[in-house]
């Protein structure tokens, strides 16, 4: 099968396209940045250097690899992150999931290419507390901003993957990303503000996150090229919901830093900011049992807890 991976170089760009060669498939990575082609070349691909937002040379690049299949893991997000400012850290990511999402769907029917699968997040569902979320819940459209923006930018993505003539969408809905190459990874930035004890324990706090091992993230992806209901909608996360009080500890643990402090609400909302204090409080746990049924799909790390120890030390 001849793949088409756009952000071949990204956090799952760089574990899913290893295994697409091994797994026999003829594979194409894409990346803005001219330096990073050798990289995508030394993990087996051919390399494709093309702007997202640039649709006229999208589609001839798209149209000369002659694609049965394109995956989307475009992202534009920084490596360090600043709860304090939104704004600025998602802006850019808003708008690729918007028009660089657009811009790629458009260019794969023009290839002629049969499915879309296309990265999505599992953490942006409307905060309540009835149970873990399916893909049947809907997304937290009344969020302040700009997690608003941020939430439109996601049904633009999937609006334009799911229901576009011409070519089969999966999404796929990726759980807080952990493992080499993501934010919580033993060098990333969050083990960095945890050994400096900037990641503490919140008293009270309430959000439950669902995460998944990058690796864990790519097998799925790779699963969703020939498996899943076109149209479909996944949750890709591991079976065991996290509360925000037991990951912290244990990631905390995992990376060598000692055991976080306990800090009061108000205190957490001065240095964090209300934007991390709502995902802290407000993230939900999420179900993986349609990826599970549908894709064939089962996660290595059934549990973060496992996952952190092996992979994060």
């Amino acid at each position: 099968m001849k793949v088409f991976v756009a952000g071949a170089s990204g956090v799952i760009g760089r574990r899913l396209v290893p295994m697409l060669v091994q797994a026999g498939h003829q594979v194409t990575g894409m990346t803005r940045r001219p330096e990073r082609a050798d990289q995508i070349r030394a993990l087996g691909a051919e390399a494709a250097v093309c702007d997202v937002f640039d649709g006229a040379s999208l589609t001839r690049c798209v149209t000369d690899a002659a694609p049965e299949v394109v995956v989307h893991e475009l992202t534009d997000l920084p490596s360090a992150i600043n709860m304090r400012k939104p704004d600025e850290m998602y802006s850019g990511n808003d708008r690729l999931r918007s028009e660089g999402t657009r811009n790629l769907v458009e260019a794969a029917v023009a290839a002629g290419a049969a499915r879309i699968v296309a990265q999505s997040i599992a953490f942006a569902y409307e905060p309540t507390r009835n149970g873990l979320k399916t893909e049947n819940d809907p997304l937290f459209d009344s969020a302040p901003f700009p997690w608003s923006r941020s939430v439109q930018a996601l049904h633009d993505l999937e609006d334009a993957v799911t229901k576009t003539p011409g070519i089969e969408g999966i999404v796929l809905r990726y759980g807080f990303f952990y493992g080499p190459g993501s934010s919580y990874s033993g060098d990333g930035h969050l083990a960095g503000e945890a050994r400096k004890r900037r990641l503490p324990r919140i008293q009270g706090a309430s959000g439950v996150f669902s995460f998944i091992h990058v690796d864990d993230a790519a097998s799925a992806t790779l699963a969703s090229l020939d498996r899943g209901v076109g149209g479909g909608i996944y949750n890709i996360v591991d079976d065991d919901p996290a509360p925000v009080n037991q990951w912290i500890p244990a990631f905390a643990q995992a990376v060598g830093a000692k055991q976080p402090r306990r800090v009061p609400q108000w205190l957490a909302r001065i240095f964090a900011g209300g934007f991390a204090m709502s995902m802290l409080n407000g993230a939900c746990g999420v179900s993986n049992e349609r990826a599970k049924r549908e894709l064939g799909w089962t996660p290595r790390y059934a549990s973060w807890r496992e996952g952190f120890r092996q992979a994060l030390g």
